[in-house]
C-alpha cells in the first residue's frame, strides 16, 4: 500500500490522516543558544571556545545515556572528548522516540487507525512529541540520528575551514577537535564555528570510514561521573528555590479511594506545619521542612472510603485462575501443537509470577513554582511531553505555558513513565502561592507503586523420538501492564479505571518474551487477559520478566525428561539462531559448565530481547533456608556497542536486578495495602548475596541493541534451574522462595 492510499482511504481515520498530511513534515530545532554558541542541528551546539554541547532527549536513570549518545555524535564529529558536555533537550517533535512508540502502540493503533499502521504511529508520536525513555530503546532509536548530526557538523566545519584555505572541503578532516587539510594547516573548531553555519550540506552525507582514532567503541569515562562523585549532581529532592516549602502526601489504599476525613487539629501540633491541602483522592501536609510535613500527615490520620473489593493477593490469584475459563487469544503460533497432545507422554507444568515492585532508591518527587499564567516544574520523568501536558490540564494552562526541567533519576525502571507527583506538586504550589517540593515517603512510594504484571502459565510440551521438542503450548493468564500505563499517561485515566479498561484486551505486550527462539515445528502462545485489581506499570523487562521465566524453566524440565543436558538440548534446536547458540557455548566455556548434573548447583537460561541475545549461567544453592548465588556468568551479543564498559554495566545491573526479582522485590497484599513497605523486608539481595558477576560481550558487527533490560528477565529461570540440581524439586513461582 502506498502513502496516497493511506491518505484517501481508511474509513473513520481519513480525517485524521488528511489533517496530518498537510502538517509540516520538517521541524526546526528550537534550541536556545548562549552568546557565542551556534546550533548546528537539534542535537548539537558548539561555541567559539570549541566547547561541544550535545543535546540529549532521553532521561538519565543510571543507564549511561547521557554519555552514549554524546559519544556517538562526538565520534562522527571528530571532537575532543574533554570538550564534550551534555544538555537536556527541550520538549519537541524532533526528539520523539518513534521506536518505543511503535512497540507500545502497535496494538492500539491497529484498532484505531486500521490500515494506517506504522506510518500513523510515527506521525502520532512525532506530533505529540512522545519523548519516551524505556525498554532499552535509546541507542537503537537515536544511533543513526546522532551519527548524522555529527557527520553534518563535521562537513560544515570542514567547508568553513576549506574556504579559508582555498582547498576542497573533501580534503579536510577533524580529529580530536582540530580541523586539518592533511598538511600543516590546522584550525580549532571554535575558530570557524560561526562561518560553518552559513554553508549548505551535500546531498549525500559522508560518514567516517577510518577505523583508527575513533571514539566509538572506546570505554570512555561517563560524563556524569564527576558531578555524582563531588555531590554537585542535582536530583529532584536537591532542588532549592527562594521561599520554597515542603510537602508529603497520602493517597489512601489501592483502588477507587476517596478522602473521607482528616484530623487537622492534630497536624497543627507539629512545629513548622503550615497547611493541609485536601483533594478528592489525596491529602497533603505542607510545612517548612519535609520531616514536619510527613509527621503532621501521620498525626492527621487520613481516612479514605474505598469502593469495590480491596486488592489482596488471594483475589489476584483467583482472578488469574478465572481468566483461564475464557477462550483466550492465540498471539504467536507456528503449526498446531494441539493434535500432538492426545496421549500421556506430554509434560505439563504450571508457573506463577507475583507482581514485582520498582523500589527505586529515589521515591517519587517533584518541585513546582506556579505563576499567574505560567508554571515551572523540576522532576525526573520518562515521558516529559506527556507529563507537561497533564500538568497543563490540571492547572488550566496551555502546554506552552508550562516549563518542565527534566532531571536525572535516582533509578526509574519504568516507574517514572507515570508522573502523578508532578501534577500534585503543581496543584500544591498553586494552593500555597509559593514553590513547593513534594516528596513521597517510602511507604507511600510502595503503596502507590505500579508493579510489573503478575501472571500464571500452563505449559505443555511433547518430545519427539530424537529428544527434540515436537510440540509446545503456552497458555498465559496475565493483565497487560503497558496498556494500563498508556491509558493513564496518555488519556488521563485513573489507575483503577485504566486497569478495568484494559482487562479484556489481549496483546502481545502481555506475553513478550514467549516467542520461541528454538526451532519447534508446532508451537503456540495463547493469552488470557485478567483483571487483578492492582494498577500495574512499565517495568524493567516488562512482560519478559515472566515470559523468560516460563519459557526457560520449562525448557529445563523438557531437557530433564529427554535425559539430555540442558545446553545440548537447547543448542540442537538453535540451528536457525547461531547468535544465541554462540552465547550459550560461550557462557558454558566461561563458567565451566558441568552439564547441570545432580548436586552441581549450576543452571542455564537463554533469551532474545529487542535484537540482543544473552545466555546466563549461575551457581546457586540453599543455606539455612536462604538462597545464595555464588556466581553469575553472562555472554551477550548486543551488536556493535558504542561503549563496552557501559554496556557491561547495563547487563551487570540488569542481572542483579533480576536476582532481586528471583529473591524478593514483591509483597503480599491485604485490604488494599501491601503488607510491608521497608526495603529491608523486601528480600532484596545484599552485596554478600550476589557473588561474582562476569559479563562477556561477544564481538559483533550488527547494529547496537539496547541492553538496559536484557539481564533482568533471565536470572530467575537460571537460578530456578540451578536449585533443581541441589534440591531435587522444581521452583515454579517467583519470587522463588514464596512457595515455601
Amino acid at each position: 500500500m502506498d502513502r496516497r492510499t493511506l491518505l484517501v482511504g481508511g474509513g473513520a481515520t481519513v480525517g485524521l490522516l488528511l489533517a496530518w498530511a498537510i502538517w509540516p513534515r520538517s521541524y526546526r530545532a528550537s534550541l536556545n543558544t548562549a552568546p557565542g554558541e551556534t546550533a548546528f542541528n537539534a542535537f548539537l551546539k558548539i561555541d567559539r571556545s570549541g566547547q561541544v554541547v550535545v543535546i540529549v532527549p532521553q532521561t538519565e536513570m543510571g543507564q549511561g545515556v547521557t554519555t552514549l549518545l554524546p559519544q556517538i555524535l562526538a565520534d562522527e564529529l571528530g571532537a575532543d572528548w574533554r570538550t564534550v558536555g551534555v544538555q537536556s533537550a527541550p520538549i519537541g517533535p524532533l526528539y520523539a522516540n518513534i521506536l518505543l512508540a511503535r512497540e507500545w502502540l502497535a496494538n492500539d493503533w491497529s484498532r484505531l487507525a486500521g490500515e494506517a499502521g506504522e506510518w500513523t504511529i510515527d506521525q502520532y508520536a512525532t506530533r505529540r512529541a512522545l519523548m519516551l525513555t524505556g525498554a532499552g530503546t535509546s541507542v537503537p532509536m537515536f544511533h543513526q540520528p546522532y551519527r548524522e548530526a555529527g557527520a553534518a557538523a563535521r562537513v560544515l566545519l570542514c567547508k568553513a575551514a576549506a574556504a579559508r584555505w582555498d582547498v576542497a572541503w573533501e580534503s579536510c578532516d577533524i580529529q580530536n577537535g582540530i580541523i586539518s587539510d592533511g598538511g600543516q594547516r590546522r584550525l580549532k573548531l571554535g575558530e570557524v564555528v560561526e562561518d560553518a553555519a552559513t554553508f549548505d550540506l551535500p546531498e549525500i552525507l559522508p560518514f567516517r570510514q577510518a577505523e583508527v582514532d575513533r571514539l566509538a567503541g572506546q570505554e570512555l569515562p561517563r560524563l556524569d561521573t564527576p558531578s555524582k562523585i563531588d555531590g554537585s549532581h542535582n536530583f529532584a529532592a536537591d532542588i532549592r528555590l527562594p521561599d520554597m516549602v515542603f510537602a508529603s502526601i497520602r493517597q489512601g489504599p489501592i483502588g477507587d479511594a476517596v478522602l473521607k476525613s482528616v484530623n487537622e487539629g492534630a497536624a497543627k501540633s507539629v512545629t513548622g506545619f503550615l497547611k493541609l491541602v485536601r483533594r478528592d483522592r489525596w491529602v497533603a501536609a505542607v510545612a517548612s521542612n519535609w520531616w514536619a510535613a510527613n509527621k503532621a500527615l501521620d498525626l492527621a490520620d487520613p481516612v479514605f472510603t474505598l469502593s469495590g473489593r480491596p486488592v489482596d493477593s488471594a483475589g489476584m490469584e483467583a482472578a488469574l485462575e478465572q481468566a483461564f475459563s475464557g477462550s483466550g487469544e492465540r498471539l504467536y503460533a507456528q503449526g498446531d501443537p494441539q493434535p500432538l497432545f492426545g496421549d500421556a507422554t506430554i509434560l505439563a507444568s504450571e508457573y506463577r509470577v507475583r507482581p514485582g515492585l520498582h523500589l527505586a532508591l529515589e521515591p517519587m518527587c517533584a518541585t513546582a513554582r506556579i505563576g499567574e499564567d505560567s508554571a515551572e516544574i523540576w522532576m525526573a520523568t520518562q515521558a516529559p511531553g506527556l507529563a507537561r501536558a497533564a500538568i497543563a490540564r490540571a492547572l488550566g494552562l496551555s502546554a506552552e505555558a508550562v516549563t518542565l526541567y527534566p532531571l536525572h533519576a535516582g533509578g526509574g525502571y519504568g516507574r517514572r513513565m507515570d508522573f502523578e507527583a508532578g501534577v500534585q506538586a503543581a496543584l500544591l504550589s498553586r494552593e500555597m502561592g509559593r514553590p513547593v517540593q513534594l516528596l513521597w515517603s517510602r511507604l507511600e512510594d510502595v503503596i502507590q507503586d505500579r508493579p510489573s504484571a503478575p501472571a500464571h502459565a500452563r505449559m505443555a510440551g511433547k518430545l519427539g523420538r530424537n529428544g527434540a521438542i515436537e510440540g509446545w503450548s503456552a497458555k498465559v493468564a496475565a493483565p497487560c501492564a503497558l496498556t494500563q500505563t498508556w491509558a493513564r499517561i496518555a488519556h488521563g485515566k485513573l489507575p483503577h479505571e485504566a486497569g478495568a479498561d484494559a482487562s479484556g484486551t489481549s496483546t502481545r505486550l502481555a506475553v513478550a518474551g514467549m516467542e520461541l527462539p528454538y526451532a519447534v515445528p508446532n508451537w503456540a502462545v495463547d493469552h488470557f487477559p485478567a483483571d487483578v485489581g492492582l494498577p500495574l506499570g512499565f517495568a524493567r523487562g516488562n512482560a519478559h520478566l515472566h515470559g523468560a521465566f516460563f519459557t526457560e524453566s520449562f525448557m529445563d524440565e523438557l531437557a530433564h525428561q529427554a535425559q539430555m543436558e540442558a545446553m545440548s538440548f537447547r543448542i540442537q534446536m538453535l540451528g536457525g539462531n547461531p547468535r544465541l547458540a554462540h552465547c550459550l557455548t560461550t557462557v558454558g566455556a566461561m563458567g565451566g559448565w558441568q552439564g547441570g548434573i545432580e548436586g552441581s548447583g549450576q543452571g542455564l537460561a537463554a533469551h532474545v530481547m529487542n535484537g540482543a541475545f544473552i545466555a546466563v549461567m549461575v551457581e546457586a544453592g540453599m543455606a539455612e533456608g536462604k538462597l545464595q548465588v555464588s556466581r553469575i556468568v553472562a555472554a551477550v551479543d548486543g551488536g556493535d556497542q558504542v561503549n563496552p564498559d557501559i554496556a557491561r554495566q547495563q547487563v551487570e545491573s540488569g542481572l542483579i536486578h533480576g536476582l532481586a526479582f528471583a529473591m524478593g522485590a514483591s509483597v503480599p497484599y491485604a485490604k488494599g495495602m501491601p503488607t510491608r513497605a521497608m526495603l529491608g523486608r523486601m528480600g532484596l539481595p545484599r552485596l554478600g548475596d550476589v557473588g561474582e558477576v562476569t559479563v562477556e560481550l561477544i564481538r559483533s558487527t550488527a547494529p547496537p541493541a539496547g541492553l538496559t533490560d536484557l539481564g533482568a528477565p533471565l536470572v530467575a529461570p537460571a537460578v530456578a534451574n540451578a536449585l533443581f540440581t541441589t534440591a531435587g524439586r522444581r521452583f515454579r513461582t517467583l519470587p522463588l522462595l514464596m512457595e515455601g
